[in-house]
């Protein structure tokens, strides 16, 4: 599967809040940052956390994609994320890393 399919495959499972075909993308020990800054989950475990808690907290939750570049094992995708119709809303940029099939690292800009 390439990173593209791969990144597409994780995008579709958190939009459907299928919480265990969104963690299987990751890496056992992959890393979630802000660009250039502090790591904010490390491993599956903080990753399903973060993750359980913003899908309870917004069950309308939704990201498309506005654009995606993928070269070789990165994929940067710029993203129109909608917590439910009345919002927030916002925009981000995420800068995805895949090795051996899984996502290492993802680091965000927002």
């Amino acid at each position: 599967m390439s990173a593209v399919d791969l990144v597409q495959r994780q995008l579709d499972a958190y939009n459907a809040q299928d919480m265990e075909a969104f963690v299987a993308t990751y890496a056992e020990d992959c890393v979630i940052a802000d660009l250039n800054g502090a790591i904010t989950q490390s491993g599956r475990g903080e990753l399903r956390a973060r993750y359980a808690a913003m899908f309870a907290q917004y069950p309308n939750n939704r990201a498309r994609v506005v654009n995606r570049i993928g070269l070789g094992d990165v994929v940067i995708d710029h993203e129109a994320v909608s917590r439910g119709p009345e919002g927030p809303h916002f925009e981000a940029l995420a800068i995805y890393t895949v090795k051996n099939g899984l996502i290492a690292r993802v680091d965000f800009v927002k």
